[in-house]
């Protein structure tokens, strides 16, 4: 009997030593090769992507910039927060020699308005403000005398943040967009430089109301200058660096910039940029009367700010995206109420809180146009996500996107299935 119960003694610590053994090598499974976050414009290079079943996808995407005469373009795509693709195509300078690579950076366009809606999220989360908190007046959030006494239509005082989130601010372009006709402004208002962003509002702020406040929508990048300003006016911090600090930087994104008006303004890595050969000059932006090439100086882009002037690269932009999607994979930089606040749907005719567009299938899209730039993010219900990001404009304008739409269709249905199962966004510490 003392024999079994020592037999028993002796299995009963093996089994526990092999329990043991088997945690251990699933913890060391698990510790073995942890994930480190890379910096992704140092990393990844056209030839990460090169892969011989995807050949037919890279003749597919050469084959539409022909068509659409496109100079260069950089796509990533990514699944349940896993960076599986990176790749430039065609030139990023042609006339320089150089080639489309991931690393390069791109104007994004109105693709900056998702910026700058986390932004706001990301304060109502801190308690600095609501999206219930009016805009002007004596309670306002921008409630400078100075803005105050420029109000001719008292519906002003009635904007939320919300409103102006859902392009629901009042503000149309009846008299032309405000943010794309600095010369008009200029003249109307008999200013002899261009506005700064305190000066175009004031501008703005005596005209009236298109329609009031909350009632009826109408896309305005003017509503995206003054979510600029507020989160400037909430923060005390000049809005290029609040969000860099609090936005981009937690999101992995470490070269996104604002962009400047002229070819001389190009910062190292940036692309540039190009308009079709039937293109012609037109005025620069400023009343000089100087005949300029439309994307150089035909607008003022910096002065876009939260509405238009971003720039970055592509596998960045796509890492952002990563961060506000609401998925575990990657850390996400706002609670999951926050994310379901931006991606809520409630009708066809409103618009998503950054987002253009989000439909109860969980398809979610970004677009951004301008001279020189097309940008299209697609986040679709299986955990894909797709952004492509030009720096060729077409004389389709911001209809161009949608036919990138379909060119995604079309390669998810032939190429998902072939994308390899890595990850771009990490290495793996052995």
């Amino acid at each position: 009997m003392k024999l079994k119960g020592n037999l028993k003694a002796v299995i009963g610590l093996a089994a526990l030593a092999v329990i043991a053994a088997v945690v251990a090598i699933a913890a060391g499974r698990q510790t073995k090769k942890p994930l480190i976050p890379v910096i992704l414009n140092e990393v990844l290079t056209n030839e990460m992507s090169d892969t011989s079943s995807l050949a037919g996808m890279d003749r597919a995407i050469e084959y539409y910039m022909q068509e659409w005469n496109l100079r260069g373009a950089s796509l990533a795509i990514m699944r349940n927060d896993s960076l599986l693709y990176a790749k430039g195509y065609g030139w990023a300078d042609e006339e320089k020699g150089v080639k489309m690579e991931p690393r390069i950076l791109l104007r994004l366009a109105s693709v900056s308005k998702l910026i700058t809606a986390t932004g706001i999220m990301k304060l109502q989360e801190e308690g600095k403000l609501s999206l219930d908190d009016r805009v002007f007046g004596p309670e306002g959030i921008l409630s400078d005398s100075t803005y105050t006494a420029a109000i001719t239509d008292p519906g002003c005082f009635r904007i939320t943040v919300e409103d102006l989130l859902r392009h629901k601010g009042g503000f149309t372009a009846r008299l032309g967009d405000p943010m794309f006709s600095t010369k008009t402004v200029m003249q109307q208002n008999k200013l002899s430089s261009p506005p700064d962003a305190e000066t175009l509002i004031r501008c703005v702020l005596k005209r009236r109301l298109g329609f009031e406040p909350g009632t009826s929508q109408e896309y305005s990048n003017f509503g995206f200058l003054l979510l600029s300003q507020i989160i400037e006016k909430v923060t005390g911090m000049v809005y290029e660096d609040y969000i860099r600090e609090n936005i981009l930087l937690p999101a992995g994104c470490h070269d996104f910039h604002i962009a400047g008006i002229y070819y001389k303004d190009k910062l190292p890595g940036e692309t540039r940029y190009y308009v079709q050969s039937n293109d012609p000059p037109v005025e620069e932006y400023n009343g000089s009367g100087r005949k300029v090439t439309r994307c150089y100086g035909g607008n003022d882009i910096t002065g876009l700010s939260g509405a238009g002037a971003w720039m970055g690269s592509v596998p960045e932009l796509i890492r952002f995206v990563a961060c506000i999607d609401g998925r575990p994979e990657v850390p996400d930089i706002l609670t999951l109420s926050s994310v379901r606040d931006m991606t809520e749907w409630f009708d066809p005719d409103t618009f998503s809180l950054g987002w253009n567009d989000t439909k109860p299938t969980g398809e979610w899209t970004r677009t951004g146009t301008f001279s020189g730039t097309s940008a299209l993010i697609k986040y679709y219900p299986d955990g894909e996500c797709w952004v492509m990001v030009t720096n060729t404009s077409t004389w389709k304008g911001p209809a161009f996107t949608r036919f990138t739409a379909d060119l995604f269709s079309e390669l998810r249905s032939r190429y998902s299935p072939l994308l390899p199962a890595r990850d771009f966004f990490y290495v793996h510490d052995e």
